[in-house]
């Protein structure tokens, strides 16, 4: 609601899954295939035949933000991508304000694709480094080695991309500290304007996760944590999220919507989107995972389901509690359509615990709260009635 009490229709954003990878890196969870990969023609016009079908009939609202993840979305050729992205503008309400994230493998890029991919619009690039050590790289099976990473970065420059982020994790198999903090001290040199830096962690149906690597222990882990986050503050590039770093005004729009609560459209296959029909009626949907089964029939109904008045407050706090500036509480009525009073209980509960930092108008962890997030979290499950 806003100050009148009337509903505020969340900002939109649109996700676009490309499933496909040179090969599957064993620690990954995602829904990305080393193989069966079609005609970049077939699958652009698969996913501009979903968006049409998740379009017609409903209200117009400005997409505020394009995410192209995957898979490596890379592997895109130059003219695919401005064929999917001119398709999306001649389906679609843009913003003129319009940010389009494309996630790119240095193993998968060249400098004629970097040029394509700014000419067709995009103007943030995430490129998945995560590590500048060649052993390290290795082990957790990345297809580029470090020098690879370094020209992807470069290219990317020359092709006049002035908002990028560097994927970089710590905690690898038989990384040491010193190596963990060299990563992170290569990347600032760099000077990227936004860096994701975060923790590998062993996802279940993985290689890993069957077969758990050497990993380094909790105590190495926290000491890289807190050295870490010290440099990336001293370098400019404040924390905003659980794992995301960015210099003033280049925050990654599209995951603060989602922080937010904001709704998207998902396209793609095993894309995932989240709707507001109407104050308190939110549906959550998915395509198809398997790229033959989507591409059989793109434009066929996803499978859906409305969340309850009783995960809503569970799933907003699932969001907004990784933002380290929190959110208004304001905002929990104006994304849920509940009314506030139905957390009072476990935001005391917090607050007592010294969870979340004092003000009745803001939801925003404490130190304490950040380092038990998880706990904090779940005293939110299950707030409101059925």
């Amino acid at each position: 609601m806003d100050g009148s009490g009337q509903a505020l229709v969340p900002p939109l954003g649109l996700y676009v899954h490309y499933p496909w990878c040179l090969q599957k890196c064993p620690y990954c969870d995602f829904n990305s295939h080393a193989q069966g990969r079609l005609a970049d023609g077939d699958y652009v016009q698969a996913l501009l035949a979903d968006l049409k079908a998740q379009l017609d009939g409903q209200p117009v609202r400005p997409i505020g933000s394009i995410f192209i993840g995957g898979g490596t979305p890379s592997l895109l050729s130059g003219p695919a991508l401005a064929e999917l992205l001119q398709g999306i503008a001649g389906l679609a309400e843009l913003s003129a304000q319009l940010e389009i994230s494309l996630e790119a493998n240095p193993g998968a890029v060249d400098a004629g694709h970097f040029a394509a991919y700014r000419a067709a619009g995009v103007n943030r690039l995430s490129i998945g480094v995560q590590s500048f050590d060649d052993g390290c790289l290795r082990r957790i099976g990345r297809v580029h080695d470090a020098a690879q990473a370094l020209r992807a970065i470069e290219l990317a420059r020359a092709a006049g991309f002035d908002n990028l982020n560097i994927d970089l994790m710590f905690g690898l198999p038989g990384q040491t500290q010193a190596q963990a903090l060299a990563d992170l001290h290569q990347a600032l040199a760099l000077g990227p304007e936004h860096l994701s830096w975060y923790q590998l962690s062993l996802e279940p149906n993985t290689p890993f996760y069957h077969s758990p690597p050497s990993l380094p222990d909790d105590e190495s882990l926290a000491d890289i944590q807190e050295q870490g986050q010290g440099l990336l503050e001293q370098a400019g590039l404040r924390q905003y999220e659980v794992s995301a770093y960015a210099r003033p005004g280049r925050a990654c729009g599209h995951n603060l919507n989602y922080w937010r609560f904001g709704d998207y459209l998902g396209i793609g296959a095993g894309a995932h989107g989240k709707l507001t029909q109407a104050p308190g009626r939110i549906r959550r949907y998915a395509r198809p995972r398997g790229p033959s089964r989507y591409l059989a029939n793109p434009a066929a109904r996803p499978s859906y389901r409305i969340l309850s008045a009783s995960e809503l407050p569970l799933e907003f706090m699932l969001n907004a509690l990784r933002l380290k500036q929190g959110v208004d509480l304001g905002l929990f009525g104006q994304r849920t359509g509940l009314d506030p009073a139905v957390i009072a209980a476990p935001l005391q509960q917090a607050h007592d615990l010294g969870l979340l930092r004092p003000g009745p108008e803001r939801i925003q962890a404490s130190p304490l709260g950040w380092r038990f997030l998880n706990d904090l979290i779940g005293l939110f499950a299950e707030q409101a009635g059925p």
